[in-house]
Order: C-alpha cells, then sequence, then structure tokens
C-alpha cells in the first residue's frame, strides 16, 4: 500500500511543480470514511474503472483554487468561475492521467471526464459505503492546505475484468 501512496505523492507534487510552477509538501496520509472527509468549497472528482475501480479527488478551499488558476492562467480571478473550475478539473484530470499511466504494469484502468463540484460544505458520495479513503493533506503556498483523496478498490473490479 506504501508504494501507491508514494506514487499519488510523487505524481501530485510533479504536477503542482510542473504545470504551476508550484512547490507542494505532503503531509502524513491517513485512513478516512465518509462521514469524516473534510468539508471544503471545491473538488475535481475522477472515477477509475478497469482491473480496480474507485474515485480520485482533488478538494480545496476557494482561494487556494483562486491562487492556482491565476497561477497557471495569468490571470486575477474573485470567486469560483468557469475558469477556476475548469482548472481544478484539469488538475485532477492530469494528476490521474499521470497515475494511471504509472500503474499501467499493474493495473489496466480507464478514468472517467472529470467532474467539478463546488460550493460551501459540498459533500462527495464515494462509490460504495465503506470505501476506505486514503487522504493525503498537501501544503502549498506556505501555508494553503488541499486534499488528495483516494478510494480504490482493486479485489472485485479485477474478478469482473
Amino acid at each position: 500500500m506504501e508504494k501507491y501512496i508514494q506514487a499519488f505523492i510523487d505524481v501530485t507534487q510533479n504536477v503542482f511543480k510542473e504545470l504551476l510552477h508550484t512547490i507542494v509538501e505532503a503531509q502524513r496520509p491517513y485512513f478516512s470514511d465518509q462521514a469524516s472527509y473534510p468539508n471544503w468549497d471545491i473538488s475535481g472528482v475522477i472515477g477509475i474503472t478497469g482491473e480496480a475501480f474507485g474515485a480520485f479527488v482533488i478538494s480545496m478551499k476557494k482561494s487556494l483554487a483562486i491562487k492556482l488558476t491565476q497561477t497557471l492562467t495569468g490571470k486575477a480571478h474573485d470567486d469560483l468561475d468557469d475558469e477556476v473550475v475548469d482548472s481544478v478539473g484539469e488538475i485532477i484530470n492530469i494528476i490521474a492521467g499521470n497515475v494511471k499511466h504509472d500503474f499501467e504494469q499493474e493495473f489496466r484502468l480507464v478514468i472517467s471526464l472529470p467532474t467539478v463540484v463546488a460550493g460551501d460544505n459540498h459533500t462527495i458520495q464515494w462509490l460504495y459505503e465503506n470505501a476506505h479513503i486514503i487522504c493525503i493533506p498537501f501544503k502549498a503556498f506556505y501555508d494553503d492546505i488541499f486534499y488528495l483523496a483516494v478510494a480504490i478498490d482493486v479485489s472485485d473490479a479485477a474478478a469482473d475484468v
């Protein structure tokens, strides 16, 4: 399990460094359940199927989403406008695509198009009730925190392929 978590950390750090010219620092990962998953202002969600199924989610506060979009586009933003929403979707899409590439020798995976959920205290509904959600907090811009959450089930999906 540790090598899989490290792959998500490495990919996320590389995407932020290469795409956003921003260094992010991974904090200690932990397991969460649906009830205790923190509330955020915006989340980008990618579903996965194939020899594993589940989802990857990046969640953050509005202020960080705006900073990242301004870094990405060079334009000022004041709110969660269409460009900010698109940026969050693109970030999770690139992370998921790189993780998929890293896991190609172990699993055949298909990733969905990104979905972005915005709004104060929105809820992420995970694919199954007892999902084991691995939350990886990251620190960006010295004091902003975002989460990359991963819930993957390999056993049932692999049996169906």
